[in-house]
């Protein structure tokens, strides 16, 4: 089966400017991904992830932020140049997001029914009442929760089930792309594990391409077909999954990342984590922006941005693999 693309991103810019500062916030960041699949979005927090997410649907903030450079392509439209109608139009129809946390992504004065049922009003109107009706009970019930409740409040529901309420809003237009921002950080592991394999299940059944923004390597590696790490507005590693997870070279990022891991078939004490903090993102390093916390940096490093190792689908940015 032939490889559809459905989002590209190039040479994306954004810079959030507050008072005398000017925060460079995503650092020309490319990533591409096909109809139907799911990109996993991984880097600690101040990486970018969030900024770049809120870029594909125009919802970064207004006033203090801008996109000084780049393009983002979904289905061949550029969507830094559409008027806001248009985007009005791509917003919960064919581009959705699961926000990051459950508790206020929900009007706490509105039934989660008439909730759901906003973005149907305002991107299905050719359905009657009873259509529309009838879909959300159906959305409901495909989320694991009784179609009898649609007629109760947010503050009814537990984190879990306001979470799911999240994803049958952003299910509920079947949209062609969904951004979910850390959707189970706010969750215990139990309903994490649910959660998940609702959102995969759901994935399968509407065909619907998925950029993953994750903390989580476990649930990376479980649910995403494609791995981009982000570091100080960059996207410093990209591959297939089994590049990142498996490949034998790796950004000493990546490598970081994994070694703060626990590892259950060591018994030690204490986790790994990686030395040092992010840089300020108002005064950002020249040359790698690793370069600050890097185990292996060379003098190179300080001074000249790292060039782009390429093998196959698996792409190193880090002056230790140089250029293939």
């Amino acid at each position: 089966m032939a490889r559809e693309l459905l989002l590209e991103v190039k040479n994306l810019h954004v810079i959030y400017k507050a008072d005398d500062e000017t925060v460079y916030a995503v650092n020309g960041v490319n990533l591409s991904l096909n109809k139907g699949e799911t990109l996993g979005l991984v880097g600690e927090t101040g990486a970018g992830k969030t900024t770049a997410a809120l870029s594909v649907l125009r919802l970064l903030p207004e006033r203090v932020s801008q996109i000084t450079e780049g393009a983002i392509f979904f289905e061949g439209a550029d969507l830094t140049q559409l008027p806001e109608s248009k985007m009005c139009q791509l917003r919960g129809q064919h581009i959705s997001m699961i926000f990051q946390d459950p508790m206020t992504s929900l009007n706490p004065i509105r039934t989660v029914g008439d909730q759901i049922e906003e973005a149907l009003l305002l991107h299905k109107k050719s359905l009657s009442k009873e259509e529309t009706a009838d879909r959300v009970d159906e959305i409901l019930e495909l989320v694991g929760i009784s179609k009898t409740r649609k007629g109760d409040y947010p503050h009814q529901f537990s984190g879990g089930m306001k979470q799911r309420i999240v994803i049958a809003i952003a299910l509920v237009c079947e949209p062609k792309l969904l951004l979910a921002d850390e959707p189970t950080t706010a969750l215990d592991v139990t309903i994490q594990a649910q959660v998940l394999e609702l959102m995969r299940g759901l994935k399968e059944k509407l065909a619907t391409a998925m950029i993953l923004i994750t903390h989580d390597l476990g649930v990376v590696a479980q649910s995403c077909d494609h791995v981009a790490v982000m570091y100080a507005g960059e996207i410093i590693e990209v591959g297939r999954a089994y590049d990142i997870f498996k490949g034998q070279n790796h950004h000493p990022y990546t490598i970081g990342l994994f070694g703060s891991l626990p590892d259950m078939a060591k018994n030690s004490s204490r986790l790994s984590p990686i030395a040092g903090l992010m840089p300020d993102p108002t005064n950002l390093p020249k040359g790698c922006k690793f370069h600050t916390r890097c185990p292996r940096r060379m003098d190179i490093c300080t001074s000249e941005m790292p060039p782009k190792a390429v093998d196959g689908s698996h792409i190193i940015q880090c002056h230790l693999y140089g250029t293939k």
